[in-house]
């Protein structure tokens, strides 16, 4: 089945599957795009055992067309990283810089050793005989923050800018440094590749430290293009060759191509829109990269949802999975908490932001691409399968709650804040 034919069937289910959303559950479109595509592949899965496998294998079909990695790695996610970095305030960033750099960078790390530890013991209570490298590279794959699902949630929590700005922002920036770590550990447990720091600090420096240079460097371009033009066709269509082309250079470079469009993303979305827009072309853009933003959403989080047709989940598995989400989210708040503890001595956070940022930290499709690019293997299916299990779970529970959490804290902050002043 070529492109073209599995493009079309995915924006027609899609569509399907958001009108239904629509009319009968209204949850979040992408959240609810996400449960009505598990419903109905839990729907075929029960249909199969009872005799009717028609469904299941046209199903099957096509999922297993879709290279869900590739998609996502090397398609979707710089159009959506850089939509969400345009929105990112770049003065409100600077402001946070410390929080977002070490929640992004030491939080990331530590939540990795974190898990990958806890894991290696409650996988082998369960009876999986994991080596610890796997066990810390499921670590690597499952402690970023996804700015996908973080940012389209973020649109209806309610936060007030500046806790916006930590949480995009950490988001933005973290998985970038994940996928550093990961092709590190990855690496070493695939590849055979020494242990040592000096080769850790070159890779990293040519991922991140690159990546970031490189996305000034066609912000840049994109930035002087764009002051000459007074057109917004063209202005579109510059920022589309700008993530495009930019993302596939950076591969072709072996360099971070999502730090690349958040750093491109953030210099179009300040700078550009200063200096180098009208009103009418910022309109317009806007309009254009949210759009972009809201259907590649759908179908990422659709795809998301049809992916448990071709998963098998035993007992063990389930449970395992559920006692590690639970491992994820005390690793994310132990991450979240120390920085921000000591960070207090020296500024004000809003009082409830270790609880709002541990539980806004969602898991979502780029854990479940990193884990479908470890090769087959025992190992591989059970870091899936769990893999999925706590990005569903994060997804439902903490994306559909985390705005009520938001609401909660700001009453009793301005509660606070009222009883103050009456002293």
């Amino acid at each position: 089945m070529d492109l073209l034919t599995i493009s079309s069937y995915l924006l027609c289910v899609s569509a399907l599957f958001a009108y239904i959303n629509y009319r009968y559950i209204k949850l979040p479109t992408t959240i609810g795009i996400m449960v009505v595509s598990l419903l109905f592949s839990v729907a075929l899965v029960v249909l199969s055992r009872v005799g009717f496998d028609n469904g299941i294998e046209i199903a099957q079909s096509l999922v297993s067309q879709i290279d869900f990695n590739q998609a996502l790695m090397k398609g979707m996610l710089a159009f959506l990283l850089f939509a969400g970095a345009m929105h990112v305030n770049l003065d409100a960033l600077f402001d946070n810089k410390w929080v977002v750099g070490l929640l992004a960078s030491v939080g990331v790390i530590a939540s990795t050793f974190m898990i990958g530890i806890a894991s290696y013991f409650i996988l082998g209570l369960f009876g999986f005989d994991i080596p610890f490298i796997y066990c810390l590279l499921f670590g690597s794959l499952i402690s970023p923050t996804d700015p996908v699902a973080v940012m389209g949630v973020l649109k209806r929590a309610g936060a007030t800018k500046n806790l916006e700005t930590k949480i995009a922002g950490e988001s933005l920036f973290n998985d970038g440094v994940a996928v550093v770590v990961f092709l590190v550990i990855f690496g070493i447990a695939i590849n055979g590749d020494p242990v040592s720091v000096q080769h850790i600090a070159t890779l990293f420096a040519q991922e991140a430290l690159g990546g970031a240079l490189f996305g000034f460097i066609i912000g840049w371009v994109g930035l002087y293009m764009l002051k000459r033009v007074d057109e917004y066709q063209v202005e579109v269509l510059i920022t589309l060759a700008l993530v495009a082309g930019g993302a596939t250079v950076a591969g072709l470079l072996h360099i971070s191509a999502p730090i690349a469009v958040v750093v491109a993303g953030l210099m179009i979305g300040n700078q550009g829109r200063r200096d180098a827009m009208t009103d009418k072309t910022r309109e317009r853009l806007d309009t254009f990269w949210e759009l972009i933003d809201e259907i590649l959403n759908a179908i990422l989080f659709l795809i998301i949802g049809l992916e448990i047709i071709l998963l098998t989940f035993g007992a063990k598995q389930i449970f395992a999975g559920l006692v590690l989400a639970v491992v994820t989210l005390a690793a994310r708040f132990i991450a979240v908490s120390v920085p921000v503890t000591l960070l207090r001595l020296r500024r004000t956070f809003h009082p409830h932001v270790i609880k709002i940022l541990t539980w806004g930290g969602l898991r979502g499709g780029i854990s479940v691409a990193l884990a479908l690019s470890i090769p087959e293997g025992p190992e591989r299916d059970i870091i899936v399968v769990i893999t999925y299990i706590i990005v569903i779970l994060s997804i439902l529970l903490q994306g559909l709650s985390v705005h009520k959490l938001v609401a909660f804290a700001s009453k009793e902050a301005e509660k606070a804040e009222a009883e103050i002043r009456k002293f």
